[in-house]
């Protein structure tokens, strides 16, 4: 049976997406009001009270804003390590007790028909993850707010049939642009974002270890446009050799900051 994953929203105002395997249908995330969220599921034909679950990456606002509401209306467990939930617990409003659910970063879980393997990332968070979903001998990766592509991340994202991947600013515009200094540091450190640059470099690497089709998601509204973080990834991987399209060796796409991108299945 195959898996299926829309990226909902993808960007600094806000991120979730849809996952489903089997029986089993989870939000990866739910960083914009629940009403928003909803709203985008309903979308896609799915409703919000055929939800399993929240995963959740880490617990800056982006990620979460929707998380408590959803939870406390739809009774919907919230999955996060010890440092998110700490970190996070304020912001969430009362979660039943049944819903606080904690996971080991690096050590793989299972979700109905689906397994979950949170791996660790650099990111300015308490204990941020991504995530590879495992069901039926496929496999789809989320990797965002990268302050860097690590080795440890390029392993757990290997052979994934669908990586979602951060593609978040082109560096001359965020250096040139009106942030302030300190948040241009943020942003550029190991701990803050992935450029247009660094991820087309992950994707050529990726693209060696058996991953096929790339989303690049959560672009800056300020500091990047969907054709630039496009051209720099196709670019380098067509310059690497890669035929790209759906007949090609790699297929590459956009998630959209504002609304769902579309339905992706693998298996």
């Amino acid at each position: 049976m195959a898996m299926t994953y829309c990226p909902l929203f993808s960007g600094s105002s806000g991120n979730a997406a849809l996952l489903e395997a089997g029986n089993t249908r989870l939000l990866v995330d739910a960083g914009l009001p629940g009403r928003t969220i909803c709203c985008a599921l309903e979308g896609t034909g799915r409703l919000p009270e055929s939800l399993q679950g929240i995963l959740i990456t880490h617990e800056h606002s982006d990620h979460i804003k929707g998380a408590g509401i959803l939870s406390r209306k739809y009774d919907l467990p919230i999955y996060a390590n010890a440092g998110t939930w700490e970190a996070m617990e304020g912001q969430l409003g009362k979660i039943a007790a049944k819903n606080i659910r904690i996971f080991e970063t690096g050590h793989e879980f299972f979700l109905g028909q689906l397994a979950v393997f949170p791996y660790a990332i650099s990111h300015d968070a308490a204990e941020p993850v991504g995530f590879s979903f495992y069901h039926q001998g496929s496999k789809i990766s989320q990797a965002t707010d990268l302050g860097r592509m690590t080795p440890d991340v390029l392993e757990a994202v290997k052979d994934s049939d669908l990586l979602l991947l951060e593609s978040n600013h082109d560096v001359a515009m965020l250096k040139a642009g009106r942030y302030t200094y300190a948040l241009k540091q943020r942003i550029l450190g190991n701990k803050g974002h992935l450029s247009n640059d660094a991820a087309a470099l992950a994707c050529v690497r990726l693209a060696g270890l058996g991953v096929r089709h790339f989303i690049l998601g959560h672009l800056s509204r300020e500091n990047n446009f969907e054709e630039l973080a496009y051209k720099t990834c196709a670019q380098a991987l067509t310059d690497a050799g890669a035929r790209l399209g759906e007949s090609g060796d790699v297929s590459l796409y956009l998630a959209h900051r504002d609304r769902p991108t579309a339905l992706f299945t693998v298996g």
